[in-house]
């Protein structure tokens, strides 16, 4: 017969304590939640339970990654323990949920939260810059989801840098290490033009890690601009709902950052050639334009020297018309008499000859008489 251990309460509590942290350091256990409640703000209690068992268990706020509320099915993490004054209870270190329906009603509850909070809000979104010079890339480096995305657009376009940040994308650790990631490049002395989060497709506890509310506000808080692609089209998160950005799958991520530099190529092309005949067609009209001035120019002088010309003919006639030699021509002829003009009788001094003139000659004549009409 072994001899009978004698232990004080404590004693005995701290003796089961050690034996729980040697044998079980850290275990999931699969339940149903039950009795939920927080008690000032900071601790957790509920009961996790199956068919035919029922445990307690407890935790701090910050140890959950996602609401909680009765009759969701998740995965505790964490250790047994006896407390010295309230007994056996199971003390969490992390929860996930399980199954697409508690997975739905968790991303339901937080949804209205942070909508509530305007942290999906459209005025919140930022254009994306078109093309980024520099990527920030936050991703599994040996997913389909990164060959995908490099592939895509290397492709399509020359000359970025991508700066890949290799993380974990499913799982209890994901949460923590997309947001260290978002929070390294956004304290970096020359952060990436844009940051994109993405990952391929996968069953919804696959996907969960990027509905968790801590991944949701880092991407809401992000002063990079951010582009989300999680799974596939069908698939959205949280995380995609936060981002100033939302792509349906990581090709159609790269898509949406870079232009088709064939297609760019082709555009340059077709605005050279309509360029060219734009300037052909400008100095065509301008030619035909000087022509058509010049031409009116010229008949235009034409016109006004024909005018002119007419005018002085008109004028030279008038003159010739008017001219007194033009007068003596026709037969008559001026008479005057030391230089003075002769106009009439009375002009006559008697005994001193008189000037004619003739259009060819002049004479100089004595007057005998003088006679008047009527």
């Amino acid at each position: 017969m072994q001899p009978t251990v004698e232990l004080t309460v404590s004693q005995f509590i701290d003796s089961i304590n050690q034996t729980f942290e040697f044998a079980y350091p850290n275990i999931s256990v699969i339940g149903e939640v039950t009795n939920f409640k927080i008690s000032k703000g900071t601790w957790v209690y509920f009961d996790l339970k199956d068919d035919i068992a029922s445990m307690r268990c407890f935790c701090s706020i910050y140890q959950m990654s996602f609401p909680l509320e009765d009759g969701m099915l998740i995965k505790a993490n964490g250790r047994p323990k006896i407390h010295n004054l309230y007994g056996y209870s199971f003390n969490i270190l992390s929860v996930s949920p399980v199954g697409e329906g508690t997975i739905k009603k968790a991303q339901q509850i937080l949804e209205k939260k942070l909508t509530d909070e305007g942290l999906f809000d459209l005025g919140r979104k930022r254009v994306l810059p078109y093309p980024p010079k520099t990527i920030g890339l936050i991703t599994s480096g040996e997913s389909a989801a990164y060959a995908d995305f490099t592939k895509i657009i290397n492709a399509r376009w020359v000359g970025l840098e991508i700066q890949l940040i290799n993380v974990l994308v499913q799982g209890d650790k994901a949460p923590d290490e997309i947001c260290e990631a978002i929070k390294f490049f956004n304290e970096s002395s020359d952060p990436p033009e844009v940051l994109v989060i993405t990952r391929g497709g996968g069953s919804a506890e696959d996907l969960f890690a990027f509905s968790v509310e801590k991944v949701v506000r880092s991407v809401a808080g992000s002063r990079i601009p951010t582009l989300v692609a999680i799974g596939h089209e069908i698939d959205i998160s949280l995380a995609e709902k936060a981002a100033d950005k939302r792509a349906s799958t990581p090709s159609n991520a790269a898509e949406l950052l870079v232009p088709d530099k064939k297609q760019v190529m082709n555009q340059i092309t077709h605005n050279q050639e309509s360029l060219n005949k734009l300037i052909t067609n400008y100095f065509a009209r301008k030619k035909q334009d000087i022509f058509n001035i010049t031409d009116a120019l010229n008949n235009s002088l034409k016109l006004k020297l024909e005018n002119i010309k007419f005018q002085l003919e008109y004028k030279d006639n008038l003159l010739k018309a008017l001219s007194p030699l033009d007068i003596l021509k026709r037969g008559y002829n001026i008479m005057s008499q030391n230089k003075r003009l002769i106009r009439s009788e009375k002009d006559i001094l008697k005994g001193q000859k008189v000037s004619i003139q003739f259009y060819e000659s002049s004479i100089l004549a004595s007057l005998e008489n003088i006679e008047k009409k009527g």
